[in-house]
């Protein structure tokens, strides 16, 4: 294409949305709102997928050593531990750091132990996948010196279970909802384009090529994606960084913590900038297929 024809094209497409500002408005207005609404749900399921990976990640299986076990026989059973593919980090903890810790969380009552200490010494383990962890479990509660095994036996199950579903519907609500950003958009565009149809036609009508005709519209397409796209990203990074700044100190002691802003919400802007293209692009390409079979 020369440069002259490219040129034609932009003037065009700018002059197109002054001459048909209204139309321009209502394309504009459903592609901001639509992306508005997808850019709020990403942020949400994303911040619930980073939840849930928290909630995962800090599922542990704590191994209590048999008694009578000698020094000898716990690096045995770690090894041994440690050598399970799915195993990720074993880490000891004495009978007197769990006392400590136990002091820690339920108060100075506990010193009363210090005397005659009933804890077992400890193995950590943790897995590559936290939903490997009921399989490991149960591999490691085989091993001889192990007095028994403890992982949140039923209610980690369910958990990884409701997890996995948040996760599965978060995916299809977002896919349901591009779709119909998709139809709404094209829908909105087609009516812009069938008050333009007569243009179209004497420009076929005249010998304009096909592309010739179409790439007005498809700059016309990436302007609306563009313009439509800018709100959203101003409110969505506003009132994310307003929500973490609220929310994220209060979760500070906390197994869960939001995305961090940067570099989450420039990924987020990035998406619906590409998004609001991407469909304005979209929606006038197919829009104006029938109007070019004259």
């Amino acid at each position: 294409m020369k440069i002259n024809t490219l040129k034609r094209h932009f003037r065009e497409s700018f002059k197109s949305l002054g001459r048909n500002g209204w139309m321009m408005f209502a394309s504009a207005s459903a592609v901001t709102i639509t992306l508005l609404l997808v850019g709020v749900f990403f942020v949400i399921i994303l911040n619930m997928n980073k939840f849930a990976s928290d909630i995962e990640n800090d599922v542990e299986i704590r191994v209590h050593i048999d008694l009578a076990a000698k020094a000898a026989d716990r690096e045995k059973l770690e090894s041994e531990i440690e050598s399970l593919n799915a195993v990720n980090s074993v880490k000891f903890s004495s009978k007197q750091q769990e006392l400590k810790e136990l002091i820690k969380r339920m108060g100075d009552d506990f010193k009363l132990f210090q005397q005659d200490n009933p804890l077992y010494d400890v193995f950590i383990v943790k897995t590559k996948q936290p939903t490997d962890t009921p399989k490991v479990a149960a591999q490691i509660q085989k091993m001889d010196h192990v007095e028994s095994v403890i992982y949140g036996k039923g209610k980690v199950e369910k958990l990884f279970h409701v997890l996995s579903i948040c996760r599965n519907v978060g995916l299809v609500l977002i896919i349901a909802l591009l779709l119909t950003a998709m139809f709404l958009i094209s829908n909105t565009i087609k009516i812009t384009i069938f008050a333009r149809r007569k243009e179209i036609e004497i420009m076929k009508l005249v010998g304009a090529t096909n592309w010739f005709i179409r790439w007005p519209f498809l700059l016309e397409g990436l302007w609306l994606g563009i313009l439509g796209s800018i709100l959203p990203i101003v409110l969505i990074s506003f009132g994310y960084y307003s929500v973490y700044k609220i929310v994220e100190p209060k979760l500070q002691n906390n197994i869960i913590h939001m995305l961090d802003i940067s570099p989450f919400i420039y990924g987020v802007d990035g998406l619906l900038l590409v998004l609001g293209v991407c469909i304005g692009i979209w929606g006038s390409s197919m829009s104006i297929r029938r109007y070019l079979k004259v």
